[in-house]
């Protein structure tokens, strides 16, 4: 028997109400290749394990599992998960890092409801692997003109957006996630551009458009990192439906 795939773990949250449909609970994977410069989880960046320190003391923030051992604790959750029509999330950090090891532990869940959370950034063969077998997806799109996603989060977002276009011909049912960021993906450009992309898209349920989060800031210092942003944090989110209801695409305010 081939030896069990480990996953750097930085955080599980049980009665999670907000990742997916029912009561989940979500299981955020160490390690990300993209830099957004609004990232709410900094701790899971590096896909390595590393301190925090806060007015409480410090903790590490990181821990590794095997593919058997969170498939124990995740099946021993199971009888309540199914009963209220929740299942497992698969967050990070990007999980797609971990593709293998996700792979392995959905392979072995007792029919449970499965989650992809992604940015969407991955080689098309880890895409696929960990696509094809969950039962729904929320794909994150940020930014659609490749100079300011290589701005905002390090990339030019090409591999992105073909990952998008591979999701429709693997089939899993997907929603679409926009972070809205003041100034830089709420602009009525960049949401136009957004409902251009995905307009037509096989497999879209829906868009959504995810307010914006003011207390991430904070996190950065107790990880010992810099949070300097170019926009106006305090700016009111242009949160415009407008661009998706002219091409009939389902959309909401989160």
């Amino acid at each position: 028997m081939p030896p069990m795939q480990t996953g750097m773990i930085f955080d599980i949250k049980e009665f999670a109400v907000h990742d997916g449909p029912g009561i989940r609970t979500t299981v955020f994977l160490k390690g990300c290749p993209l830099r957004c410069v609004w990232c709410q989880n900094p701790e899971g960046i590096s896909p390595d394990p590393q301190v925090m320190t806060s007015v409480v003391g410090e903790r590490t923030v990181g821990q590794l599992y095997t593919s058997g051992e969170l498939v124990d604790l995740l099946n021993s959750q199971g009888d309540i998960l199914r009963k209220n029509e929740g299942g497992v999330t698969f967050s990070g950090g990007e999980p797609l890092m971990q593709a293998a090891f996700v792979a392995e532990v959905i392979d072995s869940l007792d029919s449970i409801h499965t989650l992809l959370d992604t940015a969407g950034y991955a080689t098309a063969d880890d895409f696929r692997l960990v696509a094809g077998k969950v039962d729904l997806i929320y794909f994150d799109l940020k930014l659609i003109d490749p100079n300011v996603h290589r701005k905002y989060a390090g990339v030019d977002g090409k591999g992105i957006l073909s990952n998008l276009r591979l999701l429709t011909r693997i089939g899993t049912p997907f929603v679409v996630r926009v972070p809205l960021v003041p100034g830089v993906t709420d602009t009525d450009d960049n949401l136009a551009a957004i409902a251009e992309t995905v307009t037509g898209l096989a497999g879209m349920i829906r868009v959504d458009l995810l307010p914006y989060n003011k207390a991430a800031g904070g996190k950065y210092a107790a990880a010992g990192m810099t949070f300097a942003v170019d926009y106006d944090e305090s700016r009111e989110v242009n949160a415009n439906t407008a661009p998706f209801e002219r091409l009939s695409i389902p959309v909401r305010v989160a």
